[in-house]
């Protein structure tokens, strides 16, 4: 029976109850675990291709991702490059990613920014990164942990999920969640958490009807909001 939320729940201060979590993360991972970020695996200290293919990956499938940032990165490596392109020759590129239309004028608007504002450089900074249009708090930290290698916590939907399902936090949304985890977890699992989450929400701890008796964290979780499971 699913858990209720009719007490709000402080996030968990314990580091060994997250230092745990990863390790069980880590070895239900095993010798298959992915890359961070799979479609920039090859692109790590390019923060500008970084940038670019996670605006492209939004609410697209990795295969897709990867093979359009393949054929745009083709056209154009650089933001000089990459402004030069006219929007509709970067939608040909990247189509079908979803919404490749609105993602092709934002990308140009990217690169035509980063040229003439920035000397043609990313801006390591996540409040500088977050003036773009069409660059979110996910993205931000993606560009800033694999760009750079700096500290950060990217959160989309599957760690607000999972945490919360777990009863580890109790927040309302990704970004309450990426506040609490700069609050509470260990600096050494900014950085792998969403690589981690992200699997593991694909293949196991699922949106709807999650593979609760399989699962390596069942025994400690809540259950959160958890109704239909297998």
């Amino acid at each position: 029976m699913a858990d209720g939320r009719s007490k709000r729940r402080l996030p968990l201060r314990d580091p060994a109850a997250w230092d745990a979590l990863m390790t069980t993360l880590d070895a239900w991972a095993g010798d298959d675990a992915p890359p961070v970020v799979t479609r920039e695996a090859e692109a790590r200290s390019d923060p500008f291709r970084v940038l670019v293919a996670t605006v492209i990956s939004l609410r697209t499938t990795d295969d897709v991702t990867e093979a359009a940032s393949a054929r745009l990165f083709a056209l154009a490596d650089t933001p000089s490059r990459m402004a030069a392109l006219d929007p509709d020759e970067i939608a040909a590129a990247i189509r079908p990613a979803n919404f490749y239309p609105t993602k092709a004028t934002r990308i140009r608007d990217i690169a035509v920014r980063l040229r003439d504002e920035f000397g043609g450089r990313v801006p390591a900074d996540l409040d500088t990164l977050l003036t773009f249009r069409g660059v979110g708090r996910k993205t931000a930290n993606l560009v800033l942990t694999e760009g750079f290698d700096l500290p950060g916590i990217c959160v989309d939907t599957h760690v607000h999920r999972i945490l919360n399902r777990l009863g580890m936090l109790a927040t309302r949304d990704p970004l309450e969640t990426e506040m609490a985890l700069r609050d509470v977890l260990p600096p050494a699992h900014w950085k792998p958490i969403n690589m981690r989450l992200v699997s593991f929400g694909q293949k196991v701890c699922r949106p709807q009807s999650p593979w609760c008796s399989s699962c390596p964290l069942a025994a400690g979780c809540r259950r959160v909001g958890v109704g239909r499971s297998r």
